[in-house]
């Protein structure tokens, strides 16, 4: 019951008080993700100074589970290597697929409290939006 609680806290904290919930000027780096499940959308947007991420945001709708996902994702890779984030990227895919061993999943600190969204079949891509997001941005730079 202590896990469910901190999911619902990290949750309602992210989704209600945003960090990066807003649009930035000049990224490097934009995309759009789509949830056509739910209909979920996001626009990713990155600035970079070589091979580092210096700021980040997002703009779109979606529900709580897609927008804080996306609110915490960008608080663990501003700051971080392109191959950093897509580092926290692979693991929380893996984490969702139950693939991610207990370490990994700490590594990831209040993405962590995401790990039982699998047993959420159709929650999975709400919670995997940005993620993906980011991976796909990255990989196509």
């Amino acid at each position: 019951m202590e896990n469910r609680n901190f999911y619902n806290e990290i949750l309602t904290e992210h989704n209600m008080h945003p960090d990066f919930k807003h649009d930035i000027e000049d990224a490097d780096i934009v995309l759009d993700g789509i949830n056509p499940s739910c209909g979920d959308e996001i626009q990713l947007k990155l600035k970079t100074d070589g091979d580092i991420i210096t700021d980040g945001a997002f703009v779109g709708d979606g529900c709580a589970i897609s927008q804080a996902s996306t609110d915490i994702m960008l608080g663990m890779i501003i700051g971080q290597s392109k191959e950093k984030a897509l580092e926290y990227a692979d693991i929380f895919m893996r984490m969702i697929r139950g693939e991610a061993s207990d370490e990994e999943i700490d590594s990831l600190e209040e993405a962590s409290a995401l790990r039982d969204i699998s047993h959420m079949p159709a929650r999975v891509k709400c919670a995997t939006l940005g993620w993906r997001t980011l991976s796909e941005a990255l990989k196509d730079k």
